[in-house]
This record gives structure tokens, sequence and C-alpha cells, in this order.
């Protein structure tokens, strides 16, 4: 079989497999479907609604982007640092961790929010709504569409049909441990009137639309690692039924706090190599020993290409497809055959009407713990059948586990994979674990791809999996 890149399909359709699939299922019409109630809409309704494939209000598009991060605010800064090869991981510095028996992550120094958040704000926002706000406005400004920006496109959006969904998997970390301190120490009348406010996780989308006077769907989801692929999926969904134009989606988090670092050393989870911090998150290696935490927010501005194209916007790459499930199995840890997982993946395949072999890039959650890394090349060798001629990398490998913020700014190195035709290294593969196999992981240098689509892949404590499709925009 040639290559996905020898063999680019045309801009797309509901794939054969999608489409015989809806066929066999669903022979009747409403508003019955195969003995369900009326009120269950008929999966060709769905399959409609999701693989809307000539149809520019169905069919969504990214126009911005917005990140913080280790290596920075810049989205292009950002993603040369990855294909450099160069780690954020190092000592931590925000608190004293002597004491800890883990002392480094991939932590945000001198973060700068570039005029983005008033002074008052920067006083009270827990790190985690600094994170969020910087990023989404990053990511509207990239849009064009920053009420701040003279040549913004207010004018011809409504602001009603404007939606926010920027989850976190932890919420105001800081925020909480300085209240239960002051509880506990000056009493209950020294606490902040913004500790809950500051503190629940729904704050970052509010935060943000709250600024930007956007009225459209506004909630938060909160399901750890995948936080923000469930709400890209939500997102994405929320504009091909119609709900909204545009919406501001992603994750954010701020876990590099003594009770947050004390609580994952508590579970086993990280990586204890302090003398070598930049060489700890090691995925598919047979060294591995955990996870490296790490932190910081990554924001899309996803649009129907209808609305898109009538502002005259920058299309930076398509939406194709997405998909969430439950692992149903464990608190921690995924199903070691990985069938939840692939099981997720054919979904997001089905839901964006793509074929299996049309994906040639994979950007993999791979945590660098050991039974993650396997059960996740498991399920991906059951999905592809041509497996051994894709091309997957490990963003955590740089900048650690970002946890609710994971697969925000992963989806920003996905794309910009696309867009630049570069896939950033995978770092510390000393020793690749047999179980991978023969796809290309790329170890330690950047490599060229033209990438026809590309998954990334988030899953989180207590089963939740998830997967998104981007590729080119074609016309």
């Amino acid at each position: 079989m040639a290559s996905p890149a020898a063999q680019p399909q045309a801009r797309r359709g509901p794939g054969p497999l999608a489409a015989r699939r809806a066929a066999s299922r669903c022979p009747s019409s409403p508003p019955t479907c195969s003995g369900r109630p009326a009120r269950q809409p008929c999966v060709q309704v769905r399959a409609a609604v999701a693989n809307g494939a000539t149809d520019p209000k169905k069919r969504v598009v990214v126009t911005g982007m917005g990140v913080v991060s280790c290596h920075g605010n810049d989205v292009d800064a950002y993603y040369d640092a990855l294909l450099e090869g160069r780690s954020g991981i190092a000592e931590i510095t925000r608190f004293d961790a002597s004491e800890f028996p883990v002392r480094f992550a991939g932590q945000i120094r001198d973060f700068d929010a570039e005029g983005l958040i008033s002074k008052k704000n920067l006083r009270r926002y827990d790190d985690c709504w600094k994170y969020s706000t910087v990023a989404g406005r990053k990511a509207l400004q990239d849009a064009g569409l920053d009420s701040g920006q003279e040549d913004g496109d207010y004018g011809r959006v409504d602001k009603g049909k404007v939606g926010v969904l920027i989850g976190s998997g932890m919420g105001g970390l800081s925020v909480f441990e300085s209240a239960v301190t002051t509880l506990n120490t000056a009493g209950l009348r020294r606490m902040s009137p913004f500790f809950i406010p500051f503190a629940i996780t729904n704050m970052g989308g509010a935060l943000l639309a709250i600024d930007e006077g956007f009225m459209g769907p506004n909630y938060s989801i909160s399901t750890a690692c995948a936080t923000a692929n469930y709400a890209f999926v939500s997102a994405a969904n929320h504009i091909r039924r119609g709900d909204a134009d545009v919406m501001v989606c992603g994750g954010t988090e701020a876990p590099v706090t003594q009770v947050s670092l004390g609580g994952f050393i508590a579970c086993r989870a990280l990586s204890s190599r302090n003398d070598e911090p930049e060489k700890a998150s090691r995925p598919w290696d047979a060294g591995r020993d955990g996870f490296v935490m790490g932190e910081g927010a990554g924001v899309l501005v996803l649009e129907s290409l209808e609305h898109a194209q009538a502002r005259g916007a920058k299309i930076i790459c398509e939406y194709l497809g997405g998909a969430t499930n439950c692992d149903a199995h464990h608190m921690t840890d995924p199903r070691p055959d990985g069938s939840g997982v692939s099981s997720c993946i054919r979904a997001a395949l089905d839901d964006g009407g793509v074929e299996a072999e049309r994906v040639n890039y994979i950007n993999a959650h791979a945590t660098s713990t050991v039974v993650g890394d396997v059960a996740e090349v498991a399920a991906l060798q059951k999905v592809f059948p041509h497996y051994g001629s894709m091309s997957m990398n490990a963003t955590k490998s740089m900048i650690g586990h970002c946890l609710g913020a994971a697969a925000g700014v992963e989806a920003v190195a996905t794309i910009k994979a696309i867009t630049t035709g570069w896939l950033h290294p995978t770092l510390n593969q000393d020793d690749l674990v047999d179980e991978v196999g023969a796809i290309d992981t790329v170890p330690g240098q950047k490599k060229r791809l033209d990438v026809t689509a590309a998954i990334s892949n988030s899953f989180g404590f207590g089963g939740h999996n998830s997967a998104v499709i981007f590729a080119p925009f074609e016309e």
C-alpha cells in the first residue's frame, strides 16, 4: 500500500465505512429508528450533522490559536522550541521543593501577561485563570476577533453566537491552598471573598466571556487530562448544531503547587529522576518511571466554515471530527489492551467521515507511564492497518504533562505540524520498548512530513478517552 502522503484524498465526504455503518444501522425513518424512542435522533440524522461534508454551516475550521507554555506565550516560538528539541523541564523554583522526593516540573517561569490582564486582576487571579485569559486573548487576536484590536472583526460577529468552553482538570489550586492556610492560621474573617470564584473550574471561560461580551454557550468540562479534547468535541458540536458561529475552546492548568505535587507523589504517578530532570519524561522508553508535571493553557478558535468565509478570516486548518468515551475499567490505569482507546479513535474517524488510511500522523498522549504508553500503541495498532508507515511523536517529552491543558497545548503542536510540514522530535528514547513496533516515533530530530490528517489523543484519570482529528483545509 502506498503511504497516505503519496495518496492525498479529496476533501471530505462521509467515508465509505461511516456511510455503510449508518445505512446498515438505520434503515427506517423518523420518528423511530430501529425501535428506539422518538426522542433519540436517528443515526442517519446524527451522521448527517456530524459529517456535513459539503455544508459550510457544518464544516468546522480553526481560525485562531493561543498558548501559554514553559516555552512562552507565542505559538510560533513555542513550536520552534519543540522543533529544536528543547526541554522546558527543570527544577521547581515557585516554592521550596527541597523536602519533596520529586523536585522538578515543566514550570512556567517569568510569566508575562503582555498587558492582556489588568494589574488588579493579575493580583487576584489564580495562575490557572491568568494562563487561560492570555491564551484565550491570544487565540482571539490570531483570529482577528479580539476587542482590543483596531482592525477586529466584531462588527460582523454576533456575540450572542460566540461561546467559550475552556476547561480545567483541577481549577484554582494556588487560591485554594492560600485559603486553607489563611483559615487555619488567621481564621475565617481573613479569608478572601474571591476564594470561591477563583477556585472553581468554570471560571476560565467565564472570565474571558465577561471580558469580551460573549453570550453563547459557556460552561466548563473537567475530565482530568482529557479536558481540552472534550472541550474541542463539544465546541464543534455546538457549531454543527447551530448553537454558535464561533467557539473559543481548550484547557488550562496551573498544578505546580505544593498540594498538587504532594498529591501526585502520593499516588506514585511522577518520575523521580531529580538528577536529570530534562531526561525524566521518556515516552515509550524502557527506563520510564512516571510522568513529569507541566502547566499552561492551549486555546483554539473554532468556527463554522460559512462564518469564517463570510468575514474573510484566515483559515489555519480544518477540524474533521472527534470522539470521547470511557474505559469503565480503573480510576487511573487504562485498559491494558487499549480497547477503550481504539473504540474512541474509531468513533472519531466515523464522526469525521475519515478513512483510517488518510491519517499519517499521531500526536500521542504518551505520558511516560509504564502501563499507559503501551496501551495507547496497542490501540493504534488495532485501528490503523498502515500503523508501521505512520509517524507519531510525544510533546510531553519536552514540556511535561499539562493535565487539563495537555490536549490544548498538544492540539497547537499538532496543527503547527500540519501548517509547517515539520514534526517535532520525541526526546529521551534511549531504549524503545518492543511494543511500539515499526512506527516512526521521530526520535531526537525533527522530521519533514506532508500531513494528510492528524489525530491528537488525550486520556484522563477516570478512564476518560478522547481523540480529535485535524487536517489541511481544502475548499
